[in-house]
């Protein structure tokens, strides 16, 4: 496949604007996954309901990114990435606004999906990159970008917290309005409509079996803890999903214009890249569930560190920071020694990071060491995930492709949490009324996120190298001859 020869790159300048205004709607559509986790444990008050329904306002989000991602990435392929963009940023603000005018559940969760819904705009913000940036722009444009996944997160938390805390729980919701307005101005303005759709028929049934399947499983996987593994609604809920997957995927081969060309997928650069990301995703989630909460275990256990969750966030915040500021370092890396290379270094930093936090855990800036070695690793691996996978297919499945990457990564956190909850809840110890993780639980987990980013190493190293875009350059080239 040939590349479109109706995209022109950008001249630098404006391709340096382009990807400032990417980045920040990828932070932005980010940061509405850690919004309110530091109000959780009082939105059952908020919202009049149980602690069980309350946490749907969680897990409504990280459901609805998980299955916008890989829909969101087929759109733009075939109507175009900006107009994609700006739809996305659109979801945010109407999801934003709902639940900003929300004082009960039912509204609330469905603003929550909408928010879910817009971090499409990270998969197909990131395939843009390719098609508007100069070619020694690329990889630090698609590095920055992957990053936001990590630096929105980080930064929501102390955010959060701080606006939680000053003023009335809907101006956490009032902000996120108003960062997706300034989104959908920027990218309307700002980013370039290039002549990038492919044209087809949208799969509707491919969407709606996908998101079916994923929503079984991903539930099963995000509730097991607090329904039990072995209870009838959590092995329904996996088996229905995977059955469903199953017949999806049969159905995926079998008609043209599918959701997702599977027989792409399952092509070893491909595949092994997503198997990487599941990887990589449960090693940047493993910390994100498990530092917060010994940061802020009483200092009355003994090894528990006492923070309140405004202190947890900020000393988790530079974490976040460290993903961006290593993006130009994992272009270089891409640049010297190619994506493989960096992904597989950035797994065995990560690994390194969850190693060092296993051995210094007695104080907050030890895990703040960590935390920094650890989210430097997840930037170093988020920047290369995605160059493999564009140099791995044709144009016309960029978006989508990448979309599926991301999906593989959100699949990766999903099983994070489900496995650290459970590691946490393994061994406790009673302090007054609570029953508290030990620290023996607490070092099993970094020993566990130690073990799946060394696993990730094992799957990079054996991903074949594809120069698929040099390629799609000399057929371009030969074309216009």
């Amino acid at each position: 496949m040939s590349q479109n020869p109706s995209v022109e790159t950008q001249a630098p300048a404006s391709a340096r604007l382009t990807v400032v205004v990417l980045c920040f709607g990828g932070m932005s559509a980010a940061l509405m996954q850690t919004l309110v986790i530091p109000i959780q444990s009082v939105l059952p008050r908020l919202l009049h309901t149980s602690p069980a329904n309350a946490s749907w306002v969680i897990t409504a989000t990280l459901l609805g990114g998980a299955v916008a991602m890989p829909i969101a990435g087929r759109l733009a392929d075939l109507f175009g990435k900006q107009r994609v963009l700006v739809a996305s940023s659109v979801l945010l603000v109407i999801g934003s606004l709902i639940c900003a005018l929300s004082d009960s559940l039912l509204p609330m969760l469905s603003g929550r999906v909408l928010q879910g819904l817009a971090m499409g705009f990270i998969p197909v913000g990131i395939s843009l990159m390719r098609e508007v940036t100069p070619p020694e722009m690329t990889n630090t444009a698609i590095a920055s970008m992957s990053a936001t996944l990590g630096v929105g997160g980080a930064i929501g938390l102390p955010l959060s917290a701080w606006v939680a805390q000053s003023f009335d729980w809907h101006a956490l919701f009032w902000m996120s309005v108003g960062l997706a307005a300034l989104m959908v101005l920027s990218v309307a303005l700002l980013v370039p409509h290039v002549h990038d759709a492919h044209g087809g028929r949208f799969d509707v049934i491919g969407a709606v079996g996908l998101a079916v399947g994923l929503l079984g499983v991903l539930v099963a996987i995000s509730k097991g803890n607090e329904w039990g593994w072995g209870h009838g609604r959590t092995v329904g809920l996996l088996v229905g999903g995977v059955v469903v997957l199953l017949a999806w995927g049969l159905y995926e081969l079998r008609t043209t214009d599918p959701l997702c060309d599977l027989r792409v997928s399952v092509q070893r650069p491909v595949l092994l890249t997503n198997l990487a990301a599941i990887a990589v995703g449960f090693g940047m989630m493993a910390q994100a569930v498990v530092v917060p909460q010994l940061l802020q275990i009483p200092t009355g256990t003994g090894y528990g560190l006492g923070q309140t969750v405004l202190e947890a966030g900020l000393w988790m915040a530079p974490g976040g920071l460290m993903m961006l500021l290593f993006a130009p370092v994992s272009s270089r890396l891409m640049t010297r020694i190619g994506p493989k290379r960096t992904l597989m270094i950035g797994a065995g930093v990560l690994g390194v990071g969850y190693l060092v936090g296993f051995e210094l855990m007695d104080a907050p800036w030890q895990l703040l060491v960590a935390s920094c070695v650890a989210s430097a690793g997840v930037g170093i691996g988020y920047a290369s995930m995605p160059t493999l996978i564009l140099d791995s297919v044709p144009m016309h499945e960029a978006g989508s492709a990448v979309g599926i990457n991301g999906l593989m990564r959100s699949v990766g956190t999903s099983v994070a949490a489900a496995v650290m909850a459970a590691l946490l809840t393994s061994s406790t110890t009673r302090v007054g009324t609570f029953e508290l993780p030990t620290q023996g639980a607490f070092q099993l987990c970094f020993l566990v996120g130690a073990a799946a980013a060394f696993v990730g190493v094992a799957i990079a190293a054996t991903i074949p190298v594809v120069h698929r875009r040099a390629q799609q350059r000399e057929v371009v080239a030969a074309e216009a001859a």
